[in-house]
């Protein structure tokens, strides 16, 4: 693996690796209706080979090869230890899915190999995201398609934008920088474009998809709200913010993002808003 990822590498292989596996069936519901629509832009067919990057526990992989059938192949290529093992554990022996301990941005891969190239959430890590694309590229067959859903801005996601603006008088805030490997750095529509075009792809296509998803659930309202907070703290950027805070903190903390989320709808659920773009190309057939 590049060194110059190894950032994102030691933490997809130690606290969010392991927090994600935690929470791996849930996440993957919520991200479902987003990994589904961008498999609908990529349109696998009978028989193609998929690379799928930064697949995570393989919920996407396995729904790719459903689609790609006996015939074809899906290789999942993660740089986590823990969620490769546990898509492993997840895949069923009989279909054509492979999965991989890699950076996709640096390791090798076969030339020209793959139909389609597609990620969910999974390309907005990379510290040189144009060498990334550039070097998977080089992966695809000439006329290649590409298709992958990426977060849109934090401002535009409640998941993160609730919890952050709730704790902003109690932690210091910080101003990350946008482009920053994580999971927003991809919500500049013309950077995405720039960064495509750079790599050589053409036929760039970024359109919104938006919709609502319950976030925290439970047996009574309390109880989603509760539960909401609980994820709060385990997954995203609020946990790493509050890491190293004294108790005392995270407890003051911990009322405020409550009562942000529970001024969201839901009944036994707090719905909150996520916003991403889908994003498809092509790599030149010659």
């Amino acid at each position: 693996m590049a060194q110059h990822n190894a950032g994102q590498v030691a933490d997809w292989n130690g606290q969010s690796g392991e927090r994600w596996v935690a929470n791996q069936a849930r996440l993957d519901a919520m991200a479902a209706m987003f990994g589904q629509a961008a498999i609908e832009a990529a349109a696998p067919a009978t028989g193609e080979r998929v690379l799928d990057i930064g697949c995570g526990a393989g919920a996407s992989s396995l729904a790719l090869a459903a689609r790609v059938g006996a015939g074809g192949h899906v290789l999942g290529v993660d740089i986590s230890e823990p969620l490769i093992g546990r898509a492993r554990a997840l895949a069923p022996q009989d279909i054509p899915v492979q999965f991989r301990v890699a950076d996709a941005g640096s390791a090798e891969l076969p030339e020209g190999a793959f139909d389609i190239l597609f990620s969910r959430f999974g390309v907005m890590f990379f510290d040189d995201p144009t060498a990334a694309f550039a070097h998977m590229r080089r992966a695809l067959k000439p006329g290649a398609r590409v298709a992958f859903v990426c977060w849109r801005g934090m401002a535009e996601n409640d998941w993160v934008r609730l919890p952050m603006d709730a704790i902003k008088g109690i932690v210091p805030p910080t101003a990350p920088d946008p482009e920053a490997p994580g999971p927003f750095s991809f919500g500049d529509r013309g950077r995405v474009g720039r960064i495509l075009t750079a790599a050589g792809f053409t036929n760039i296509a970024i359109a919104p998809f938006d919709a609502s998803v319950p976030f925290g659930e439970g047996a009574t309202r309390d109880a989603a709200i509760d539960d909401a907070v609980k994820m709060t703290f385990e997954v995203g950027p609020l946990s790493r913010v509050l890491a190293d805070q004294p108790d005392d903190i995270r407890a003051r903390a911990s009322a405020a993002v409550r009562a942000a989320f529970a001024g969201r709808a839901g009944e036994r659920s707090v719905m909150i808003d996520r916003a991403t773009w889908i994003v498809t190309a092509r790599n030149p057939a010659s």
